[in-house]
């Protein structure tokens, strides 16, 4: 066993198991605010030196390896698996930044809070380099199970406890699900490897058929694809707003990186009969998500069906099948992180002092928190795809990808719902900017504004200048189709 192949798990282990400790240590009537410092901190050094870890293109095409195992194979560590674990990691890093002062005056367990967070991202962590259906099944189980935790961590909010037992239920009906997939798999296939499915031929029979359907039900009900979407807007409106921010960006993009390693490695023979069903299935979540969206009253209900349809706009490149669709997917997955961290870092200010999150809180907050309302302003018109933002060139790339494979009509579909998306996403802008609302300013902490700024200034970045970006992206999507 190569323990260096797993340094990331191990140190985020580390991380949870010393914010644990400190709970424990610190005197109850001590802030720990300390402990999430320290955690932004490390991260921060850890993602900066995963930076290190990618095998340059030029070593695999002279024919060096970039993939290296854990344990038999059934751990794999790619420059696939590094992008989406940096991904993962940034998305804590700015949950954890305009979360402290949140976390200090809404919850009321904080320790736990962070050590949640951080089994959390172990959880992501070992889906994004999982080679196997059962190490799949264990970190898509530790990462939710700790949600479930953590959406209902507001114990005095019924809409929290109401959310966290909803997410529950409807979390171990898909995981029953997914799991009884997976042992249909291994009793006609005899294997729960990806790679003994390639070209087995016990799995086209009607049990294998059947278990390999269920298997990518569970990942729909997890990415929320319509229609086994119920449970997003119940458990983003009531989670703890940080929360909600770790749902969309993180558990979405877990999702999408298990999910792909399955389809192109485990079942790329039974997955090109499925792409036709995945395109049909892009277009409902993008045009679903974006007529659902318009009627909410409540903002965090409104980017939940949002996320739906990102979701959709997401599936588009996987539905191309190629290196192109591959990179745009993990291109668009790291946009998506910085458009949500403006959005709910405003929005986690809005209920930590205005105490909600709909249309009434958010009114006049250009007034009381002029910065938060243009850095939501620019995140959500990101979102929606208009230039220069970052979401732009995402889109773009996303369209571009399956227009190439002959699918005009969901890149046309994408385009529309797209447009439809900016009229939902100003009125929220209209909100903030010309309703009146408490005028009273609003104190931003430094740790908040840092988060919000960042990444409305990564969302321009990369709108105006998305080489370097794409560079990576194009490293590991050639690593894992090479």
């Amino acid at each position: 066993m190569h323990f260096e192949v797993i340094s990331t798990e191990i140190f985020i282990l580390v991380l949870g198991l010393f914010a644990i400790i400190m709970d424990l240590v610190l005197p109850k009537n001590e802030s720990r605010k300390s402990i999430g410092s320290v955690l932004i901190f490390a991260l921060t050094a850890w993602l900066i030196y995963m930076f290190t870890l990618y095998t340059p293109q030029a070593v695999i095409a002279d024919g060096g390896t970039a993939t290296r195992y854990f344990n038999d194979t059934i751990y794999v560590v790619d420059n696939y698996s590094i992008f989406f674990k940096q991904l993962f990691i940034t998305a804590t890093i700015f949950t954890m930044l305009f979360s402290l002062d949140y976390m200090q005056t809404v919850l009321r367990y904080k320790g736990e809070f962070y050590s949640l967070l951080m089994t959390a991202l172990l959880g992501m962590c070992v889906l994004a380099s999982s080679n196997d259906f059962l190490t799949a099944f264990i970190g898509l189980e530790l990462m939710t199970i700790s949600f479930y935790i953590l959406v209902g961590a507001r114990i005095s909010s019924k809409n929290s406890s109401e959310a966290a037992i909803k997410y529950l239920v409807v979390g171990s009906v898909s995981t029953a699900i997914m799991l009884y997939g997976i042992s249909l798999v291994y009793g006609v296939t005899g294997s729960v490897h990806f790679y003994d499915m390639l070209r087995n031929q016990y799995l086209f029979s009607s049990a294998g058929l059947a278990g390999a359907t269920m298997i990518m039900v569970g990942f729909f009900f997890k990415l929320s694809v319509i229609p086994f979407h119920m449970w997003a807007p119940d458990v983003y409106q009531g989670a703890p707003t940080p929360v909600t921010a770790m749902l969309a960006m993180g558990s979405k993009a877990a999702g999408i990186a298990v999910f792909m390693r399955v389809l192109y490695v485990a079942f790329p023979l039974i997955g090109y009969y499925w792409l036709p069903i995945l395109a049909v299935l892009s277009a409902v979540c993008m045009i679903g998500g974006n007529i659902m969206a318009i009627r909410q009253t409540d903002v965090k209900r409104m980017l939940a069906y949002s996320s739906i349809a990102q979701a959709g706009y997401m599936m588009v490149g996987i539905v191309s099948a190629d290196f192109a669709g591959m990179k745009a997917v993990m291109f668009y997955g790291m946009l998506y992180v910085f458009a949500n961290v403006g959005a709910f870092a405003a929005l986690s200010l809005v209920e930590q002092h205005r105490g909600g999150s709909d249309y009434k809180s958010i009114a006049g907050l250009a007034k009381s928190a002029p910065v938060m309302a243009a850095v939501m302003t620019v995140s959500l018109l990101s979102m929606a795809g208009i230039p220069p933002t970052a979401g732009f060139a995402g889109k773009l790339y996303l369209f571009t990808a399956v227009v190439n494979q002959g699918y005009l009509w969901l890149a046309f579909v994408g385009f529309i719902m797209s447009m439809i998306s900016v009229y939902y996403y100003l009125q929220v802008a209209k909100a903030m900017y010309l309703d009146k609302g408490n005028d009273e300013p609003i104190v931003i902490s430094g740790a908040a504004r840092a988060a919000a700024v960042i990444s409305v200034l990564a969302t321009i970045l990369f709108g105006v200048w998305p080489e370097k970006l794409a560079e990576i992206t194009n490293l590991a999507s050639f690593t894992f189709l090479q």
